[in-house]
């Protein structure tokens, strides 16, 4: 199999090494419970306020608050729950609130999914409404300068993590203070932290939630800024951490993760520059348009983060690009990881109103600031052997093989016969000399991946459109057949209609080549 290039930073990172160090050593030597009044306490208790010293001055919070959650969700929700419990209080009180939940078009889905669930449980029945954006992803400001003076909470983001547009923050502040708004004002800040100078005392921002995984800490650890004077609501209750507002016993090991993060930011030696950022982006980009002629760029380079490319090729799927890349070792995807498995168009491209092709299609590649020149040397090689796949394997307007082999995969995917993992693949031929181990990738697919190595078998490549011709022959031998895919779904459809057809011996590999020995 093709080695592995990680392009899908906006998803998430590994772990900087000095963060795991942290980790361990906070969940090994350092493992006090910071509420303990013993030395171990006082200890964890010393370092949690020394990470949030550093937090502090990388973000600029100044005399506003900072406390640390679980990531980015956690954050908006408080954000979300505080202003909304604010604005009640206010309406009981007697005072005008405003007409609107303002986010924008582009906003990740867990900012509108927070305001109807908060607005709904609290009872305000405010009207939620997307701002929308022009076609470089930039919020309408002429339209905010409408809404704002009814708006009660306006959402917003730092950087988009779709397409890495950077929103004009200063544009909106302007709009809102011109229109005497007393709107609270959520930005999402997850895509900017390590990529965009943050000053958040200096601006009129209420609530900035960040995530650490976004930027070489573990998963499950941010933060929360809480603007000065803002409202403020705790999420949960309970034993007062965070000065009471939010509790729960801290995540050390992940607080000290995400320490020696802000550490290697404030040295300035760790991170690469913007500008070697951009030399890498353009790099990519012309790589990408040699490979693919007709390729779109689905965001203007000048108002975007340099770390974040989203394109679209005309006549191609999202799934199908994804299959060919990923087949060839490239780790990207088709836009927010908690909205890919979906498979719908992009929210956030058809907010752009960019054609419906470009938002069927779009795959989002992206790198944090830690990347390293091979790593885009490796990329350009395989985006290089993808388009010659294509030109050697044929080319397709989009991975519709399901559709045409729609009579053979009728049968629902089941778990039986289902083999878990490698090593018991591995025994399975071991003990079945005479099984054939069958491929279902699509021929790109499997011409990307250069196939995969598994002894003991023999292995055929035979795509979900071509499998009807063979099964009279399949059933005639009776050998067992272990299907195998990207991920496991065809094989197992595969599997399921050959033992509707009276064939016993067909299994499939559950979780597909990704459970296979990576190189």
């Amino acid at each position: 199999m093709s080695p592995e290039i990680y392009l899908d930073s906006n998803a998430t990172n590994p772990v900087l090494p000095q963060a795991a160090a942290a980790a361990m050593q906070a969940m090994t030597q350092d493992h006090g419970n910071p509420s303990s009044t013993h030395i171990a306490g006082l200890r964890a208790k010393a370092l949690l306020a020394s990470v949030r010293e550093r937090a502090t001055r990388v973000l600029g919070v100044g005399d506003g608050r900072l406390m640390f959650n679980s990531g980015a969700t956690e954050g908006i929700h408080t954000a979300v729950l505080s202003a909304l419990v604010a604005l009640r209080e206010r309406r009981a009180a007697g005072q005008a609130i405003g007409r609107w939940l303002l986010y924008g078009a582009t906003e990740h889905k867990a900012v509108p999914e927070s305001l109807m669930h908060w607005n709904r449980l609290l009872g305000l029945d405010l009207e939620i409404l997307a701002l929308q954006v022009d076609r470089d992803g930039r919020h309408d400001l002429a339209r905010l300068h409408e809404l704002a003076p009814q708006t009660a909470l306006l959402c917003t983001m730092a950087a988009n993590n779709e397409t890495g547009v950077v929103s004009d923050l200063a544009g909106i502040e302007r709009e809102l203070v011109a229109t005497g708004s007393a709107a609270l004002w959520l930005v999402d800040g997850v895509q900017a932290l390590g990529k965009l100078a943050l000053n958040l005392a200096a601006t009129r921002i209420d609530y900035a939630p960040f995530s650490g995984h976004k930027l070489y800490a573990p998963k499950g650890i941010g933060m929360l800024y809480v603007r000065a004077g803002a409202p403020f609501t705790p999420l949960m209750v309970g034993g007062g951490q965070e000065a009471g507002a939010r509790s729960g016993t801290e995540n050390m090991a992940g607080i000290a993760a995400l320490g020696a993060v802000l550490t290697a930011l404030e040295d300035g030696q760790t991170f690469r520059s913007m500008r070697e950022l951009e030399v890498f982006r353009d790099r990519l980009a012309e790589c990408l348009r040699t490979a693919f002629p007709g390729l779109h760029f689905n965001a203007p380079f000048d108002k975007a983060l340099p770390t974040t490319l989203n394109f679209s090729v005309p006549g191609w799927d999202s799934g199908a690009l994804l299959n060919l890349f990923d087949a060839a070792g490239l780790r990207v995807s088709a836009g927010s990881a908690c909205s890919s498995e979906k498979g719908a168009p992009s929210h956030v491209l058809q907010a752009m109103h960019l054609p419906r092709w470009c938002s069927g299609s779009a795959i989002r590649l992206s790198f944090g600031p830690l990347v390293e020149p091979h790593v885009i040397d490796a990329a350009c090689e395989a985006i290089a052997r993808c388009a010659q796949v294509l030109r050697t394997t044929g080319r397709r307007s989009a991975d519709n093989s399901q559709e045409r082999s729609a009579n053979f995969v009728e049968h629902a995917p089941s778990q039986d016969h289902a083999i878990a993992d490698a090593e018991s693949l591995q025994s399975f031929l071991m003990q079945h000399p005479n099984a054939v181990l069958v491929d279902v990738r699509e021929p790109y697919e499997h011409a990307a991946a250069g196939g995969f190595a598994v002894e003991h078998a023999t292995a055929i490549n035979v795509p979900m459109a071509s499998l009807a011709t063979h099964v009279d022959r399949w059933l005639q031998s009776r050998a067992p057949l272990v299907f195998v895919c990207k991920s496991g779904r065809r094989a197992a459809q595969a599997a399921a209609r050959m033992r509707g057809l009276n064939h016993a011996q067909a299994w499939h590999l559950s979780g597909g080549v990704a459970v296979l020995p990576q190189p």
